[in-house]
């Protein structure tokens, strides 16, 4: 494919690092990011014993790209070509491939974010990580991100970060289980991590992961219940409205 321009790629065998690369928009996940993110799993993925995920230092990933969910709708487009499967698909292989997956956070994670996070393998974080579901506020639902995140932290806290939408900090990730280490230097929290998990051999954690997999197999059964409520709620001209309007004047749905 051409070269990546949503993420950028650094493998260092045995190493592979993935950057979402979008900051002038929080690093919010459009089309073209799932599609990178996926060569680049294609391509590097049976050579790699561990996935590095970051974002910048101020936001991880916030998300949908909702200006361009507005711009698509203005041409006539669509936002998500293919649906929401190939996003849904790409947390799946972060889950379940033959590799370590790890998360590294700093600032805000939210909503599509939180999914990357909760696919994850092992997630460090420094002091800045946040980590919120606003996608009831815009009469959304989190459907997608909720069986990752349910088999992370379990099924009432992912409720009540549901219903809340508001932030909770890396204590509090920390202590429901959604980082497993923290520091206010979490480039160094990261490197001693990728010291060790470095020396595990490919098929272990090949094997393992396998394993792992089917002991998750309800990623897989709920698939088809995810992505049917995602598409019925991005479907409600109601809810739309007020993501456009959102993106126009900054204004929630229930500011006039």
């Amino acid at each position: 494919m051409e070269p990546y321009q949503a993420i950028r790629l650094r493998f260092e065998e045995p190493i592979c690092h993935i950057t979402f690369n979008r900051p002038e928009a929080k690093n919010t996940i459009t089309a073209r990011l799932i599609e990178e993110c996926h060569h680049a799993l294609r391509t590097y993925g049976e050579k790699a014993t561990v996935v590095v995920l970051e974002g910048s230092p101020e936001v991880f990933c916030f998300g949908a790209d909702f200006a361009s969910m507005r711009q698509a709708a203005a041409t006539g487009g669509s936002f998500e070509p293919e649906g929401p499967g190939p996003l849904y698909d790409l947390w799946l292989q972060l889950a379940t491939g033959p590799y370590i997956t790890v998360a590294h956070v700093r600032g805000a994670a939210n909503a599509g974010g939180v999914g990357f996070v909760a696919a994850s393998d092992i997630v460090v974080a420094d002091a800045t990580a946040r980590f919120s579901l606003s996608e009831m506020i815009f009469g959304v639902l989190p459907a997608c991100v909720l069986p990752f995140l349910i088999r992370r932290i379990g099924y009432q806290r992912a409720n009540y970060m549901t219903l809340m939408t508001q932030p909770i900090g890396v204590e509090q990730a920390a202590h429901w289980g959604l980082v497993d280490a923290h520091e206010p230097d979490s480039q160094t929290l990261l490197r001693k991590h990728l010291l060790r998990l470095r020396r595990l051999s490919k098929p272990a954690v090949a094997r393992y992961k396998r394993y792992n997999g089917e002991l998750a197999g309800f990623l897989r059964q709920w698939r088809g219940t995810a992505l049917a409520a995602n598409v019925d709620a991005f479907s409600d001209k109601q809810n739309m409205e007020g993501i456009f309007r959102y993106v126009d004047t900054g204004k929630f749905p229930w500011e006039p």
